[in-house]
């Protein structure tokens, strides 16, 4: 298989990905807090969906995008799941939100729970899941033609045709992150938490760096894009 051809197709079909002008620069973190008692976390976390779902909901109404706004928060207890928090949808349509136990219990305060939450909900308010999709397949059509038009064989096509939709999809995910951490800053605060120290969990989060096929931004420029629209919504 022609490995380089198809590394070249790729290159050219990442230029199709929209460029961001960076935000401004994050000030230095401050150390970590210790953990909440498990206890406190839970109640902690009651109280954050009890604040933060209303808000989620109405900014999804006023958005008009998805087309059903009621939020359904779950909690995965299933032993041995690392922290994480995921959006999907469920049979019916309607989005759901997940937390892990571990990510409960990592929590160092009700502020980085909401900006999770909050971050979560913007994924479903912006489209994200189905905007993902429709990328994938535009960046395996694009790339399938400039194979086919290289003189590529049947195989080699449907290769870069796999390999272009997952090159599409990365890329704009790493745009959905930071619209979705930029949105999510702003439930939390129109929620009553500060975004800005909810953003501490990055820094305990490995750094995904700046890679090629990353599917996340560097923590740091996700702290500034939430600094940058904090100081945005305060007029600062």
């Amino acid at each position: 298989m022609r490995l380089p051809l198809i590394a070249a197709l790729l290159v050219s079909l990442g230029g199709c990905v929209p460029a961001y002008s960076p935000p401004p620069a994050v000030p230095m973190a401050e150390p970590p807090a210790p953990r909440l008692a498990a206890e406190d976390a839970a109640r902690s976390f009651l109280t954050v969906v009890a604040r933060v779902e209303p808000v989620a909901e109405a900014q999804c109404r006023a958005r008009g995008v998805a087309g059903n706004c009621d939020f359904r928060i779950v909690v995965d207890d299933r032993p041995g799941q690392p922290p994480n928090a995921f959006q999907t949808l469920d049979s019916y349509g309607r989005p759901v939100i997940g937390f892990t136990l571990a990510l409960i219990g990592d929590a160092r305060n009700a502020d980085e729970l909401a900006f999770v939450l909050g971050h979560e909900a913007a994924h479903h308010i912006a489209g994200h899941i189905p905007r993902r999709k429709d990328q994938a397949l535009s960046g395996a059509l694009l790339a399938g033609v400039l194979a086919q038009a290289s003189g590529l064989t049947p195989d080699e096509v449907r290769a870069a045709q796999d390999m272009g939709a997952e090159v599409a999809a990365r890329g704009y995910s790493r745009d959905f992150e930071l619209e979705a951490d930029a949105m999510g800053a702003e439930i939390a605060l129109l929620a009553g938490y500060d975004p800005l120290r909810g953003t501490g969990f990055f820094d305990r989060l490995p750094d995904p760096g700046d890679r090629f096929l990353g599917s996340h931004p560097p923590n740091a420029e996700r702290k500034a894009m939430v600094l940058a629209t904090v100081r945005r919504l305060r007029g600062t």
